[in-house]
């Protein structure tokens, strides 16, 4: 490990919790590979406490903040700076430290669509995109999918009144995608999930081992594409559902690292090391699981 000393600057992600994160492991490969002198560390902060943990942080000197569940959503209500891309996805996972002072952008849209395309070879302008979970992760992916150009969003979760206010969003929005709910009920769902192209599993189920998936192998055909926002396992209970239905599946280790890269260029002025930050969370997540 490279010596720190008083000129070194520090970076973090925050979350309530944290101990799963794998942004360290990334941004730390990309700090060395490019002579950076700068760190990148993780804290467990809570909802209630973010907004005056961010002025202080740039007060201390950080380069920028990372933000992930269930901080999204506090600084963008708290933040009186928001990028586009915050504003259009409701959301920020990422705060820029400036002279002027902080500046809420979100990545994470970026990430996915780049993810998807990258990982399964799959453009979603045109297609019908199932989602399953529509809190913060599922609302951006929804509107990132539509404003990317897709045809029809098809939102499935326990709570409707998720499902209606992500369907709100994109309606006002001017976009055209097509957006209706898909019931309450898994026997709802196994029903819709048979027009999409692409299922997106966009809740926290996954992230433990003994997890039980929200969908059966039977609620995948082959030919569709799956992709899981989980990131932490190799394999999940998603994605080995949807293998065994005969879809193409993938886990969210690619949005991950895309948008993170794109986090990194937005503090730094530099284009992210991406190559070395995939192999950086690839050995961190085959050597751990």
């Amino acid at each position: 490990m490279k010596a720190l000393s008083g000129h070194t600057r520090p970076y973090a992600v925050l979350g309530h919790p944290i101990g799963h994160t794998l942004s360290p492991v990334m941004h730390n490969a990309a700090f060395e590979s490019l002579g950076l002198d700068a760190i990148y560390l993780a804290f467990d902060v809570a909802p209630g406490q973010l907004l005056e943990v961010l002025p202080a942080m740039k007060n201390m000197g950080f380069g920028g903040v990372n933000l992930t569940a269930p901080l999204k959503e506090v600084a963008f209500k708290g933040l009186a700076n928001l990028a586009e891309s915050a504003r259009r996805l409701g959301a920020v996972n990422t705060v820029q430290f400036t002279p002027d002072g902080m500046i809420g952008h979100n990545t994470d849209g970026q990430g996915f669509l780049t993810a998807v395309r990258e990982s399964l070879d799959f453009p979603v302008d045109g297609k019908t995109i199932f989602v399953l979970g529509c809190g913060g992760a599922g609302r951006a992916v929804a509107i990132a999918a539509a404003g990317d150009g897709a045809r029809h969003l098809i939102l499935a979760d326990l709570d409707e009144a998720r499902c209606r206010g992500v369907a709100r969003d994109i309606a006002s929005l001017s976009l055209p995608t097509r957006v209706d709910w898909a019931g309450a009920s898994v026997k709802d769902w196994i029903l819709r999930t048979q027009e999409a192209d692409l299922i997106i599993q966009a809740s926290p189920i996954g992230m433990k081992a003994d997890d039980i998936c929200p969908l059966p192998p039977q609620a995948f055909r082959p030919g569709q594409k799956a992709f899981d926002l989980v990131y932490n396992r190799p394999s999940t209970c998603f994605t080995l559902a949807a293998s065994q239905g005969g879809a193409q599946a993938a886990n969210g280790l690619g949005m991950l690292l895309h948008q993170g890269a794109a986090a990194f260029t937005i503090w730094t002025g530099k284009p992210a090391a991406v190559g070395v930050m995939r192999a950086a969370l690839e050995a961190a997540l085959y050597t751990h699981s």
